[in-house]
């Protein structure tokens, strides 16, 4: 999984570092830092995530369909 944040979208109010702790983290009170390439261990957390950003600045590469939610086909 390939996880990239559009920090221009980005406003810090860290529901992604709420959600997956492993993968995102806020550094002081509005960098946020990230795994570009988290572990598949976390990707139901990283998907969480992703959906639950009121900015949709999260981007997660789905390779391959696996990583599509439950009830969607893959493109």
């Amino acid at each position: 999984m390939r996880v990239v944040v559009d920090l221009s979208r980005c406003q810090g109010y860290a529901q992604c570092a709420f959600l997956a702790p492993d993968a995102f983290r806020m550094h002081g009170e509005e960098a946020l830092m990230y795994a570009s390439n988290p572990d598949d261990a976390q990707r139901q957390q990283v998907l969480r995530a992703a959906a639950a950003c009121p900015l949709q600045a999260i981007l997660v590469d789905q390779l391959k369909g696996r990583d599509a939610p439950v009830g969607t086909s893959p493109s």
